[in-house]
């Protein structure tokens, strides 16, 4: 709350030093456990907090009583019902196979992102109460590292119920958070549990001394952040390896000393020449503390006018008398407060002071986020600090740095997986040079995520306001669970069906980086893959007609090689049946060989589903559209008198939109077929877009609207994740795709409609466990199916994805090849647009042999200022073409990334009269 209350006698001092007790902890100072009775409420006490065969000592058990009782008081402010103990009954599971997100620490610390976490993987996020409800046993093969295992915890799920669980046998942490700041009883215990594991950890205790280091983190901000910080004189004996040498830091001085004896001298001089700098702007005062580790909580902050030369020196010196190696005495300005007025008090009513609270979560590829920024604000005559303070909502932008660790080695960081996965950045909001400053006082974890969860809780507190606020840890709890993700599939051996070409040249990438161990079955025996997989096995998987023989022959070569398989997969279009046969040879996850026949032939796919009429409703007859196939020139004489007029004729098992047609009439529909059946006879008129399964058509009705993709995540039937994207008009009588935008832009409840219409049709066919790619086109009476591909997205969207939500399809469907559900977030948020339009051969061979050429379109894409993604290796120009790339712009709204990348196609020489750019983005406006 904001402190307005008189000054008591510490406060009203004569001109002098102050010394004010500066640091915070959860029951105002001291080591002590609170007084019993601090929490008001009433809950249930007689709940099972022992961990068997862990027994605690008096003192820790009064911790845990302690903790918990905090965290009821927790849930009741929130107006969330109390945790049920359900510790009788232990809780069964599958170690090794589950994400098991743990947190040790203050649940009022870290609530927000235990809610989040129930929500987004409910069940999965835990909170132990007690470092007794925790194992570490030592990992076979990785010497000097250990698993944690959970024995006890409180779980979180939706709607903010808990439950206090005993698991049996015990869950094995796949991330683990330890509360490492001030306050906490057990942080050596923490400390010591977080070290050298073989789990992700988002903190580690090594991480927290380098990261809460004033003056270390105060010259990172200003050297690699530019960020202002307070002007600051240190006195550093033999200061640590991370602060020797370099560059200095403007407002930043560093005077390195040797010993602590016989300085007087040397610190008069430092400290007058600091003082009547002009790096103290228009400070009044100086605050002389000490820093390092070991006085974090333990001491007072002295404040001094800044013309006591003398008295600043003499504390100086005194404080040089308790330095350890690596410790420093930092004189510091003390920003002035900006001048706000306080509504309703009289002038001259106190003034406010502002500290600005952000917290910054790693994201996906090692990226900062700013996910919520609060201000405090008090009394401007004592320092402001979080829990004296109302935090209020405060729109501004931050550029932090979580690069610190880079460079450290393993012992450095606390172990191998050991990283720092979220800041709190803590500013004071002051003047400088007649305009508003915030000035970066330090970094800190848990202080900052508090403070913003305050926040959050005012929101959704009953009949506060708007509960839709974004929380805070959201991004948090994305990153554990995809570090999570990570641990799971470390080490797993699959085998992918298929290797692609070059648009799947990430998948080898992905796969050293995700730690997985490929095996991979592929017909070219000079593919460059083969050289980048534990085992190559040359097959030809071109003739689909024998996918059963083959699929018995490759069980045996898989057998004869010995090859331990967690699961067997495949992205590539032609071999996803033969997969699902292979898988229930070898007894490997996958759906039914049926389901996947099913989908992979189009006119299939749409007859069955108009003939599921439900319930439940609506059935996904609702969205098949009547179609007729064609094998001969009389099923096209039957198929015109069936099928609407006018259709659309594609392969029957094609890909790509290659040999895809509008037409007409009768006479367009036979000599279409007949231009099919002369020109793409076999897998060698166009490898690789399913003539090896022949090369029968289909006709089908055209309907009018939007096209839409909607990739989709299922396991045992549930929809884990919809991704939606739009698509521009493609340039009739062809349907090759011209453009793109995701996130789309259509209304919450037209997204809806394509979801649930993609996920009814997937289920439709049978389809419950996998990453589809489902094409739709939203029409005045709703979303109607144009085909189902049962494999995840090609293309460019895999990159979208992950680049604008943080999630892998490619890791997503490997997961569930193993029989493992995706550790993905249930509601992700993009962050960000992109726009995206498709290069030919056939309209742009100048462009792309110059202006455009690949070593330009890649060397914009390094620079960050488009995205490319290259579909086919060679530029040769042919009738039945697929695009060569895809050349996207990021933005910040989808008007402002459509005007980049037209300007970029216009630079480029990809927008032209025959290929309008601006008519192909016209759906995106």
């Amino acid at each position: 709350m904001i402190h307005l209350d008189p000054l008591s006698p510490e406060w009203d001092c004569p001109l002098g030093s102050k010394d004010l007790e500066e640091e915070e902890c959860p029951w105002g100072g001291g080591s002590g456990l609170p007084p019993p009775g601090c929490f008001p409420g009433s809950w249930r006490h007689d709940v099972g907090l022992d961990c068997k065969g862990s027994p605690e000592g008096a003192e820790a058990q009064a911790g845990t009583v302690y903790y918990y009782s905090l965290l009821q008081s927790c849930l009741q402010q929130a107006g969330l019902p109390e945790t049920q103990d359900r510790s009788q009954v232990p809780r069964t599971g599958c170690p090794g196979a589950e994400v098991t997100l743990c947190i040790l620490g203050s649940p009022s610390t870290f609530l927000s992102v235990l809610l989040e976490g129930g929500v987004q993987s409910p069940g999965n996020m835990l909170l132990c109460l007690s470092p007794a409800w925790l194992t570490k046993v030592p990992a076979p093969g990785q010497p000097g590292e250990a698993a944690l295992l959970v024995s006890k915890a409180v779980s979180f799920h939706p709607g903010g119920l808990t439950f206090l669980d005993d698991f049996v046998p015990p869950r094995r942490a796949t991330y683990f958070l330890a509360g490492l700041g001030l306050g906490s009883c057990w942080g050596r215990e923490a400390a010591e549990l977080a070290r050298d594991l073989t789990c992700p950890t988002g903190a580690s205790a090594e991480l927290a001394r380098l990261l809460e280091d004033r003056l270390l983190t105060r010259r990172l901000l200003a050297q690699q952040g530019g960020v202002v910080v307070p002007a600051t004189l240190a006195f550093t004996y033999k200061p640590p390896v991370l602060l020797r040498g370099g560059d200095a830091s403007q407002g930043l001085r560093l005077v390195e000393l040797s010993g602590k004896e016989g300085q007087e001298t040397l610190v008069k001089e430092e400290v007058g020449a600091f003082l009547l700098s002009e790096a103290l702007g228009d400070a009044l005062q100086v605050a002389v503390k000490l820093s390092g580790w070991r006085w974090r909580g333990r001491q007072a902050l002295r404040l001094y006018p800044r013309t006591e030369l003398g008295t600043v020196v003499d504390t100086v010196l005194a404080l040089l008398e308790k330095l350890e190696e690596e410790e420093s005495v930092l004189v510091e300005a003390v920003c002035p407060p900006a001048r706000l007025p306080f509504p309703g008090s009289p002038p001259p009513g106190p003034e406010l002071a502002v500290r600005i609270c952000a917290v910054v979560c790693r994201t996906q590829g090692d990226r900062p986020l700013l996910s919520k920024v609060v201000c405090g604000v008090g009394r401007g005559d004592r320092p402001l600090r979080h829990q004296s303070s109302l935090p209020l909502t405060l729109e501004a932008a931050l550029a932090a740095v979580l690069a610190l660790e880079t460079g450290l080695s393993a012992e450095q960081r606390g172990g191998r997986r050991a990283r720092t996965d979220f800041l709190g950045v803590d500013f004071a909001l002051t003047v400088a040079g007649g305009a508003l400053t915030p000035v970066a006082l330090e970094l800190n974890g848990c202080l900052c995520l508090e403070a913003c969860g305050a926040l959050e809780g005012l929101w959704a507190a009953p009949r506060r306001g708007p509960a839709a606020e974004a929380a805070a840890a959201a991004p948090l709890v994305e990153t554990m669970l995809r570090r999570s993700a990570r641990c799971l599939m470390e080490g797993r051996q699959l085998l992918l069906i298929g290797a692609g070409g070059v648009s799947k040249k990430f998948v080898w990438e992905a796969a050293r980086d995700y730690g997985l161990k490929l095996h991979l079955v592929e017909s070219d025996p000079n593919h460059f893959a083969s050289q980048l997989v534990q085992t190559f096995i040359h097959f030809d998987v071109t003739e689909h007609r024998r996918d059963e023989e083959n699929a018995r022959l490759l069980a045996e070569l898989v057998r004869a090689r010995g090859l331990q398989l967690d699961g067997c997969f495949s992205y590539w279009d032609d071999c996803l049946v033969l997969t699902a046969l292979l898988c229930q040879e070898l007894g490997l996850p996958c759906n039914p060989p049926a389901a996947m026949r099913l989908a992979k032939q189009k006119s299939r796919t749409q007859l069955h589903l108009l003939r599921r009429h439900g319930p439940p409703w609506p059935a996904p007859s609702l969205h098949a559209v009547p179609c007729c196939p064609l094998e001969s020139e009389a099923d096209v004489e039957r198929a015109v008198r069936q099928v609407p007029l006018p259709g659309v004729m594609k392969l029957e098992f094609g890909a790509g939109a290659v040999g895809v047609r509008l037409v007409e009439d009768a006479p367009q529909c036979h000599e279409h077929f007949s231009r099919i059946a002369r020109d793409l006879q076999g897998e060698a008129d166009h490898p690789g877009i399913g003539l090896g399964w022949g090369n029968a058509m289909l006709l089908m009705e055209f309907v009018e609207g939007t096209e839409h993709d909607v990739d989709l995540v299922l396991f045992g039937g549930r929809l884990l994740a919809a991704f939606v994207s739009d698509n521009g008009p493609t340039r009739l009588p062809g349907f090759t795709e011209t453009a793109a935008c995701m996130p789309t832009g259509l209304a919450p409840e037209q997204e809806a409609q394509l979801v649930q219409a993609a996920f009814r049709c997937c289920l439709g066919c049978g389809l419950l466990d996998g990453v589809f790619n489902v094409e739709l086109k939203l029409t005045r009476a709703g979303p109607r199916l144009i085909e189902i591909n049962p494999r995840m997205g090609g293309f460019y969207l895999r990159d979208w994805i992950l680049e604008l939500y943080g999630v892998d399809l490619f890791l997503a469907a490997a997961m569930v090849a193993c029989g493992l559900r995706p550790a993905l977030p249930t509601h992700p948020r993009a962050r960000g647009h992109l726009v995206g339009v498709m290069c030919l051969v056939s309209q742009h061979l100048q462009a792309l042999s110059s202006t455009a050429s690949r070593e330009t379109l890649q060397g914009l894409h390094d620079r960050g200022l488009l995205r490319f993604n290259q579909l086919e290796e060679a530029l040769v120009p042919g009738e039945y073409e697929e695009p060569y790339c895809s050349v996207a712009c990021a933005g910040p709204s989808p008007a402002e990334a459509r005007l980049r990348l037209l300007g970029l196609c216009q630079g480029l020489g990809i927008d032209g009269p025959q290929y309008p750019v601006a008519h192909f983005l016209s759906h995106f406006k």
